[in-house]
């Protein structure tokens, strides 16, 4: 799905300040924008950095109107449904108002820790039953459970599976993937700092975290890899080496809407139990930047 190549951003959820932590619709859309004109391939809606887990199920429903609405189609839309009740997400991709979304996202089942197999016999239940092509999400860093490269590979042969966002941190894995997927299996980077040596070994592209906050440097980055130009690819992807792990140091997306914050685009508030950047934290992201 050649739509899907480049960037996309994996959306964060904007709240309001203490002590409310509404949704910020208007935030939402100033961010739509900002990624939208900063010249994203497409945006992920309702995945892990949107703080899926505590967003109520009509708060989901709205923000998804929301977000279909002000984006108009602009850009193509990915939509997360995953998680670790196989029937639960039966029933969200029965009912879920999924048109003018181009394909779903879905996490591994986190906790359960099930067998490759039971893996395997989840996703191919999603697949069947989809309206939308899947892209499957590998990330064992909160999961606790990895997709391995044979997984990956039997899911590859359903027809409506088309790739997979891998975030295992392990580029021997993704190498494996590289080599054995069928055609037009989609290798995406699920790791910022990963994309351009991905890129390399045949990865499409990243679902980004920082491309929330830097929507045209992730997005330059991005193509200039595509293009083989890897050495300037390289130089800007060294220029978020110093903030990248600070993005992570209190929990994605604690970070980089704190980042968002010193931009002026929305709060950096997040819903318990994951707490605002502290100050330190916040000092230093402002330093960097």
């Amino acid at each position: 799905m050649d739509k899907l190549r480049g960037t996309g951003v994996a959306l964060i959820t904007p709240f309001t300040p203490a002590p409310d932590h509404a949704v910020d619709y208007p935030a939402l859309r100033r961010l739509l924008d900002f990624c939208i004109d900063g010249g994203v391939e497409y945006l992920v809606i309702n995945g892990t950095t949107a703080e899926s887990p505590t967003t109520t199920a009509e708060e989901k429903a709205e923000i998804l109107r929301v977000v279909k609405e002000h984006v108009a189609g602009r850009v193509p839309l990915v939509y997360g449904i995953g998680g670790n009740d196989t029937a639960g997400l039966e029933t969200l991709l029965r009912t879920t108002a999924l048109d003018g979304i181009d394909a779903i996202l879905s996490a591994s089942p986190a906790y359960n820790k099930p067998s490759q197999q039971g893996i395997i016999q989840h996703y191919l239940r999603l697949a069947d039953l989809s309206p939308l092509p899947i892209l499957l999400y590998n990330v064992p860093g909160r999961t606790s459970s990895n997709l391995t490269a044979d997984t990956t590979l039997r899911l590859a042969q359903h027809p409506n599976i088309i790739g997979i966002k891998e975030a295992s941190g392990n580029l021997e894995q993704c190498m494996t993937i590289a080599a054995r997927r069928p055609q037009g299996f989609l290798l995406i980077s699920g790791d910022d700092m990963l994309t351009t040596p991905m890129i390399s070994f045949g990865a499409e592209g990243v679902i980004s975290v920082l491309g929330n906050a830097f929507p045209r440097r992730m997005s330059d980055m991005t193509r200039l890899a595509l293009a083989g130009n890897y050495a300037e690819a390289t130089k800007l992807l060294f220029e978020f080496l110093p903030l990248n792990p600070l993005m992570y140091e209190e929990s994605n997306p604690v970070g980089v809407k704190a980042v968002l914050e010193a931009q002026g685009l929305c709060s950096a508030a997040a819903r318990l139990p994951l707490l605002e950047a502290s100050e330190g934290l916040k000092q230093r992201i402002q330093k960097l930047l």
